[in-house]
């Protein structure tokens, strides 16, 4: 009789790794998965193996939630260089056109600018959209071109932090679904000469700052010197994934009829929207809903 393969342990939490340049955001996840010995884990929001930057790892019941932090704001430092425009939006791509620079740095901020605010944008052919099932960037490397909706983007902010002849950089802070390869593309078509993304780096995600990174070489290391307890201690608790959302505490008698999935009357609780539940004992317990009845209505629970 086989053997039962062991599935790793329950861990739960938040990692927020700072994914390095060259790897694919799900060869980070399983390496950070097998460091930590754990059975479930998932990433939120891919980055681009050029990319490199925040990247959350949601573990066990936090996977729960990571859909709260691919609909989060975020922000990144973007290097593009003007005057060649490659297939992929970036270095990693093949030359298609090259085109003569001659931009001053007036006209490069009027053309960044021009993107400050509410603006539409139609998604790269490289992006981990799905068409029918597949992503955009397999049929990409099949050669294979489909159309695709311009969707909805807000640039909160947007500063040129330098500017050489052929090379800018700038900073970004952005909606959810915003593609900086895109942006830098546009902003290259906008100024007559094209342009594609050298470096691209993740600050920081919904309410998570850069400090809060760990790096895939410092948790190998911790593992190798078998610091395990610290390796837990850096993952934050699940519910950092809801920073935005209004809590309630519920006491233990109604907490126990929250938890078998029914919806509950709480004094004080916000009159729409979601909310973030805890026990008396703070901890926390999953996400609720205010329904037709005036009542929150679990939507997702933790299982612990």
């Amino acid at each position: 009789m086989a053997r039962r393969r062991f599935s790793g342990r329950p861990v739960n939490g938040i990692l927020l790794l700072d994914k390095p340049t060259g790897a694919t955001s799900n060869h980070a996840l399983q390496e950070v998965k097998r460091l930590f010995n754990a059975a479930k884990a998932g990433h939120t929001g891919s980055l681009d193996p050029l990319a490199c930057g925040m990247l959350p790892i949601c573990f066990g019941e936090a996977t729960k939630f990571s859909q709260f932090l691919l609909n989060s704001d975020k922000a990144y430092r973007v290097t593009a260089k003007l005057g060649v425009k490659t297939t992929t939006g970036d270095s990693e791509g093949e030359i298609r056109e090259e085109l003569p620079v001659d931009v001053s740095e007036q006209q490069l901020h009027d053309a960044v600018m021009s993107f400050l605010g509410e603006s539409m944008q139609v998604p790269s052919m490289y992006s981990a959209l799905k068409h029918k099932g597949q992503p955009l960037y397999k049929l990409a490397r099949q050669g294979i071109e489909v159309e695709r909706e311009a969707r909805p983007i807000h640039l909160y902010n947007i500063e040129i932090e330098d500017f050489s002849a052929d090379n800018f950089t700038l900073y970004v802070e952005c909606s959810k679904g915003t593609y900086i390869r895109s942006l830098v593309e546009d902003i290259g078509e906008k100024l007559g000469c094209g342009a594609h993304v050298t470096y691209l780096y993740r600050d920081w995600v919904a309410d998570f700052q850069p400090d809060a990174m760990v790096s895939l070489e410092s948790l190998r290391d911790m593992k190798e010197q078998k610091q395990f307890e610290e390796m837990d201690a850096l993952l934050l608790p699940i519910d950092a994934a809801l920073c935005d959302l209004p809590e309630v505490t519920l006491i233990d008698a109604v907490a126990a009829y929250f938890l078998q999935g029914q919806a509950v009357s709480v004094p004080d609780a916000p009159s729409e929207g979601m909310v973030k539940v805890f026990n008396s004992d703070r901890v926390f317990l999953g996400v609720a809903e205010l329904n037709a009845e005036m009542q929150l209505a679990p939507k997702r629970l933790v299982n612990l």
